[in-house]
C-alpha cells in the first residue's frame, strides 16, 4: 500500500464536514463554570455530548456563542451554545440562521423543561415558548414558533412556592445526575433522526 492510499484511507474516514450547513441545533444554557451541571444546562449537555461522538470540540467563537461543524450521517449541521445568557439565547440563534440562510424549521433547540420529571424527553415540531426563557427569546427574535425543540426533564420544584431560580439554576445529585447523561445520548440519537427527516420516528422512540 503506498502512502497515497493510507492518505485517501484517512480522508474517506474522516469526520470532516463536507457540503453546506443544512441544520442549526442550539443547546441553550448559560456560560461560565458556575453554571456547568445545573438544570437550566441542560441543552448545553447535549450538545457536548454530541460533539463528543463526533470527535468535535465547540470552541470556536462566532454568531455570539460557541460552535462546531459536525457531519450527522451525510448532513453537515452547526452546533451552536449561545454565551448571551438563557434569556438572549436567540440573538445568538438568528445570527446562525442569517447567516447560513437556513429557515426556521431547520434548527432544532435543545433546553431544559421543569415540567418533565428528570430525563423525560419531549420532542416537539413547533409551539408556544411555555414561559421558557430561552424559547420565548428565540421566538421573538425570529418572529416564528414552527421551530423543532427538544425538551429535557429536569424536574419539577419541590413545591409550588420554592424560588424558580434557584432551582433551574440548581445542580443534580448523584442519581439525577445519572438519568440526565442517558437522557443526553437519547436525545443525541433523536438530533440524529431529526436531521434525516425522521421526527415523528424519533418521537415514537422518545418521546415521554
Amino acid at each position: 500500500m503506498s502512502i497515497f492510499d493510507v492518505f485517501d484511507r484517512i480522508s474517506q474516514n474522516s469526520n470532516t464536514p463536507k457540503g453546506k450547513i443544512e441544520y442549526v441545533i442550539a443547546g441553550l444554557g448559560n456560560p461560565g463554570p458556575e453554571y456547568d451541571n445545573t438544570r437550566h444546562n441542560a441543552g448545553f449537555n447535549v450538545l457536548d455530548t454530541l460533539a463528543k461522538q463526533c470527535g468535535a470540540d465547540i470552541n470556536r467563537m462566532q454568531f455570539k456563542g460557541k460552535t462546531a461543524e459536525v457531519m450527522l450521517g451525510d448532513v453537515r449541521c452547526l452546533l451552536l451554545k449561545p454565551t448571551t445568557y438563557m434569556n438572549l439565547s436567540g440573538e445568538s440563534v438568528v445570527k446562525a440562521l442569517e447567516f447560513y440562510k437556513i429557515d426556521v424549521t431547520k434548527l432544532i433547540v435543545v433546553c431544559d423543561d421543569i415540567s418533565l420529571d428528570t430525563g423525560k424527553l419531549r420532542i416537539r415540531r413547533k409551539g408556544s415558548h411555555g414561559g421558557h426563557n430561552g424559547l420565548r427569546n428565540i421566538c421573538e427574535q425570529t418572529g416564528r414558533d414552527d421551530y423543532q425543540r427538544i425538551k429535557i426533564g429536569v424536574g419539577k420544584k419541590p413545591h409550588p412556592d420554592y424560588d424558580l431560580a434557584k432551582w433551574v439554576l440548581g445542580k443534580f445529585g448523584k442519581e439525577d445526575a445519572e438519568k440526565m447523561t442517558l437522557s443526553a445520548e437519547n436525545a443525541c440519537e433523536c438530533i440524529k433522526l431529526m436531521v434525516q427527516g425522521k421526527t415523528d420516528e424519533a418521537m415514537n422512540k422518545y418521546n415521554s
